[in-house]
């Protein structure tokens, strides 16, 4: 009670700047968080969001193996999130004879559905303080002296809750405010996941990577899945015999729509954010790893690009692996200017000015960025490395699998790639390879093979390839050479000990001064809240909070794949010019909340978050309150699809009902 006391007093002293920002612990509403949002316009009692003890909101919003969010629509068990949390799902079902990628999948019946192999539903059930239990167990096994040590702590806390809690679930510990706080949550989990409805990715993803990350947009990231039990409703693997199952709590669908300045709430399970870094840690990520990220995977993808123009097959084969390259070469390049413009590094500074003052004579603050000018080198270093021999080719898993002596799965792993392509993005990585990553690094095979070909990368990609010598290329540089280096160069003091400790000195200084705070994400449930919301990202630019079907057909282009569209589906848009497609908001959203339910004033589904502007990118370290946006998919567009592309009245009757 102290602790929810605690962030009511914050959220009391969040002065208007602050309204909007903050992913909140979805069990920390209180009547000091309620009054905020209803300021903002909530009309719902908070009890009606998340209540351990009856039915509310928080029960109907699910996490799709903490990689997205999904919400359930129908007392039969059916779930929507983005198309884009289940591209792999769509991907690993599709065949070239059976393209749902590119032509959509539509389960007219629940015989039609389609198992999802490896999917996982969860369901948080509760969630409870335990920082007392960790810290006393921390302390006792010495954890500062045994970093790693925390994982054991984790696993004994869960083990010893498992045994209270036998049979009702999979329980998780995790940290909140840097190791000040700790929860034990607990979930149910479904495991037999089955894929219902998926528009073609000409809807789901129109404008593809042009659009990624920009407004306006014009996307219809949408995918259905019905989840199934045992008969007797408990959590069970496939089995033709399971039923559908039937959620404590579905959200209600409104088709009334939103206008500027409307309250929105998000709930959902915000993967990563790094809001209280310090400002040497933003200047590594802008000047070290993601340049090297965002060029590697570009220059990865314009080799992807040829060959799948080029192939279908190919473009089948490799969609998975490009949306991925795409999706994060955007976010790092995007980092990196928003960074820039907004002056985050700069920003920090001045934070830790004034975390100086607070703190005296203490010389932490000095030790930390000598550090990271210590580790600045090697860590250039290690992203090299990752990015190329790890990173940059298939070629890894196979080679990985090889190492572990696993012939079964590296059969599999290569079956699955074409080689061609694989030649062509070793050849790319070899070059950026020996350019860039010292020699010391290389491992007997690569350096040999490098002075007995004088340096030709062809000649040594057909040793690697033609004469079978892949395993030996891709594990002659291994990464504990790497840390190795870093060990020594660290000296007993490490950068990322460091950073721990700043980090604490933040938390201090800020409860001291009762500033608001509000834990990082970490792919636990939270809650946001704002209002939908035009922006001018740019000067004497402005742009409207709302997008139409009339924007599509404006955006089509027959000779750009990212802006085709179906013939039927260009007609029925010519027909319906005015439909609603996608909206802004100000909620604080990041990865891991794709799929999340946007939800209006009366808590009823209006949308699914499914992507943030070009603006809002530094939110994983800062947040730009002016230029933060959340786009999201109009719920009304999304059943639009259903009933006047794919016609399914009868899964229309069922989320309607």
């Amino acid at each position: 009670m102290k602790k929810a006391c605690f962030v009511a007093a914050l959220l009391l002293c969040a002065a208007s700047a602050f309204a909007d920002e903050g992913m909140w612990m979805i069990n920390t509403i209180d009547r000091v968080l309620e009054k905020r949002m209803k300021a903002t316009g909530l009309k719902l009692d908070g009890r009606m969001i998340y209540d351990e003890e009856k039915e509310s909101l928080s029960d109907a919003v699910v996490a799709l193996a903490f990689s997205c969010t999904g919400s359930m629509i129908s007392e039969d068990g059916l779930m929507i999130t983005n198309h884009h949390c289940a591209y792999s799902d769509i991907h690993a079902l599709s065949t070239m004879d059976h393209n749902y990628l590119e032509d959509g999948f539509w389960a007219m019946n629940r015989s039609e559905e389609l198992p999802v192999k490896g999917q996982a539903i969860y369901f948080l059930k509760k969630i409870f303080d335990v920082t007392g239990e960790v810290m006393r167990l921390r302390d006792s096994l010495d954890v500062a002296s045994h970093p790693m040590a925390m994982r054991r702590v984790y696993k004994l806390m869960e083990d010893k809750y498992a045994a209270f809690y036998e049979g009702q679930g999979e329980l998780i510990c995790s940290s909140y405010y840097n190791g000040n706080q700790y929860y034990m949550a607990l979930y149910q989990v479904y495991p037999d996941v089955r894929l219902v409805a998926a528009p073609p990715v000409s809807i789901a993803a129109f404008g593809g990577d042009t659009d990624n990350w920009e407004w306006p947009q014009h996307k219809g990231d949408f995918a259905i899945y019905r989840i199934y039990t045992a008969p007797d409703g408990s959590p069970a693997e496939y089995s033709p015999e399971n039923v559908p199952m039937h959620p404590k709590k579905t959200l209600k669908i409104s088709q009334a729509g939103l206008k500027d300045g409307d309250f929105t709430m998000v709930i959902g399970y915000p993967g990563r954010t790094n809001r209280y870094a310090s400002s040497y840690a933003v200047e590594e990520i802008v000047q070290v790893q993601n340049p090297i990220q965002a060029q590697f995977r570009l220059d990865q993808m314009k080799i992807l690009d040829k060959w799948m123009n080029e192939d279908a097959a190919v473009r089948l084969k490799y969609a998975d692996r490009y949306f991925s390259l795409s999706n994060v070469q955007e976010i790092r390049e995007g980092e990196i200017y928003c960074y820039n413009r907004f002056g985050v590094v700069e920003a920090k500074r001045a934070e830790e000015q004034r975390l100086q003052k607070w703190l005296g004579n203490s010389d932490l603050i000095y030790r930390l960025g000598q550090k990271y000018d210590d580790v600045a080198g090697i860590n250039q270093q290690i992203v090299y490395f990752q990015e190329t021999l790890v990173r940059g080719t298939n070629l890894h898993r196979y080679a990985n699998a090889l190492f572990r002596g696993d012939t079964v799965l590296a059969k599999k792993e290569l079956t699955s790639l074409d080689m061609r392509v694989e030649r062509d993005l070793l050849r790319y990585s070899l070059r950026q390879f020996y350019k860039y990553v010292h020699r010391e690094y290389w491992g007997e095979y690569l350096t040999r093979m490098y002075d007995s070909c004088g340096g030709d990368v062809d000649a040594i990609l057909r040793d690697v390839i033609d004469e079978g010598h892949i395993r030996e290329a891709l594990t002659s540089c291994r990464i504990v050479s790497f840390n190795e280096k870093r060990d020594q160069i660290e000296a007993g003091e490490s950068k990322n000990a460091l950073e721990r400790q700043y980090k604490d000195a933040v938390y201090r200084m800020k409860r001291a001064s009762k500033q608001p705070m509000y834990p990082d994400a970490n792919s636990t449930m939270r809650l946001t809240y704002g209002k939908v919301r035009p922006i001018r990202p740019r000067d004497a630019v402005s742009l409207a909070a709302s997008t139409t079907t009339a924007g599509i057909l404006e955006k089509y282009d027959p000779d750009n794949y990212e802006f085709t569209l179906k013939p039927e589906v260009r007609e029925l848009l010519e027909k319906n010019p005015s439909v609603p497609v996608n909206f802004l908001t100000d909620n604080d959203i990041t990865g891991g909340n794709s799929g999340s339910p946007v939800l209006n004033a009366k808590g009823e589904l209006v949308g699914l978050a499914f992507d943030g502007n070009k603006e809002s990118l530094a939110g994983d370290t800062y947040f730009v309150d002016e230029m933060n946006r959340c786009i999201c998919v109009d719920i009304r567009y999304v059943l639009w699809v259903l009933r006047e592309y794919a016609h399914m009245n009868d899964l229309l009757a069922e989320i309607l009902e």
